[in-house]
């Protein structure tokens, strides 16, 4: 099973972005992408952006994540 988890890009420099994920700040790779900016939200998986998603399909998928967390 792979996990690909949501993130908003914070900043770009070349092919590589800080990124949010809900509150941590990491380092990922977005040369897989063609286009992306700053505020955009990206499937990230195993330190790659492999896909952009729209602002409300991440903000559900956030939601869901810390509702299960939680609850754990």
């Amino acid at each position: 099973m792979c996990l690909a988890v949501p993130a908003q890009i914070l900043e770009i420099t070349g092919d590589k972005a800080i990124v949010d994920f809900g509150g941590v700040k990491r380092e990922i790779m977005v040369n897989l992408l063609e286009e992306v900016k700053v505020g955009d939200y990206v499937i990230v998986h195993t330190g790659f952006a492999i896909e952009t998603l729209d602002e409300q399909e991440a903000l559900e998928t956030l939601r869901l994540w810390k509702e299960i967390l939680e609850k754990g």
